[in-house]
């Protein structure tokens, strides 16, 4: 068994609020896969070693249910809870209800990662060819260094037709290094333009082909301390406000301005979908049965 196999965090802990239910184990298709099954599948292939689920401890049955069984003798699996209070006593809000974003989960997964790793959304279909070009990547990378990975995506490959994603708009120099990251939490097709809504509430046309970050990163475990002091300080500001989230585009923002790391901005032809809302649904599972017509992927993933 290959000694430096990377690990894949899947972020599992949302509540799906948008979408109406839990839709990390929503059915796709008439076999009962849900969107994890291809990314597990797809990450098996590619060459991942280990799963780390980052959940809420009231779907943890569920979860295991749902994955262990197909898992078992494949790859070590890992079940890891984000709650609203895991985060230090001093500033614990007895008033929030929504965990603390992505870049929280993140840092639940530092007990349990001691290899490079790639995080990616339990909701979100990123295409076979992603996961292969991330575990190249991250086999061929210093596990103590600061050279972290981003899949890139075209924005217009990206929204939804049916409301508001959040997305982080990325730009990327001649090195093919990420520069900078600004998390739009607000991006909208209208009139056949993509717009996006800024903090103030401001609304600004964004370039359809715009590279943007559907949070699939590559790290090495360097990422975790910083990381820490970072939610710290987060906290510190921001433990009053009911609704603040702190997403891994902050921390990458904080890794790059202070040149602390180096972001390669991966690309992949792969065709990104997920599902935001309900109607989004209908979408993925026609571009799933598609993908299984072409023997993509086998009709039974598991057997």
């Amino acid at each position: 068994m290959q000694k430096n196999k990377p690990t894949l965090v899947i972020l599992a802990a949302g509540m799906g609020s948008r979408y109406g239910g839990l839709k990390q184990m929503d059915v796709f298709t008439p076999e009962g896969d849900t969107i994890i099954d291809f990314s597990l599948f797809d990450a098996l292939e590619a060459g991942f070693g280990k799963f780390v689920f980052i959940i809420r401890k009231n779907f943890e049955t569920e979860f295991k249910l749902a994955f262990d069984k197909k898992l078992k003798n494949k790859a070590e699996v890992v079940y890891v809870f984000q709650e609203v209070e895991n985060i230090p006593v001093k500033y614990s809000n007895q008033n929030r209800i929504k965990p603390w974003g992505t870049g929280h989960a993140l840092l639940m997964a530092k007990e349990v990662v001691s290899e490079n790793f790639a995080v990616i959304n339990a909701d979100d279909f990123y295409g076979k060819e992603a996961f292969i070009e991330m575990a190249k990547s991250l086999i061929n990378t210093d596990k103590n260094s600061y050279d972290f990975k981003m899949m890139a995506y075209l924005l217009k490959n990206t929204v939804s037709d049916f409301g508001y994603v959040s997305r982080g708009e990325c730009k990327v120099n001649g090195e093919n290094h990420l520069t900078e990251i600004t998390e739009r939490i607000h991006i909208e097709k209208i009139d056949n333009l993509i717009q996006f809504k800024d903090e103030i509430g401001e609304i600004s046309i964004i370039d359809k082909n715009t590279i943007v970050s559907m949070n699939f990163w590559g790290f090495s475990p360097k990422i975790f301390d910083y990381t820490s002091k970072l939610f710290e300080q987060f906290l510190e500001e921001n433990h009053n406000d009911l609704k603040s989230e702190f997403y891994i585009p902050l921390i990458i923002s904080e890794f790059i301005t202070s040149n602390k790391a180096t972001v390669e901005v991966l690309k992949s032809d792969a065709k990104w979908f997920g599902v935001t809302y309900k109607e989004d649904k209908e979408v993925v599972q026609k571009a799933i049965q598609e993908l299984k017509r072409k023997n993509v992927y086998p009709k039974h993933l598991w057997n």
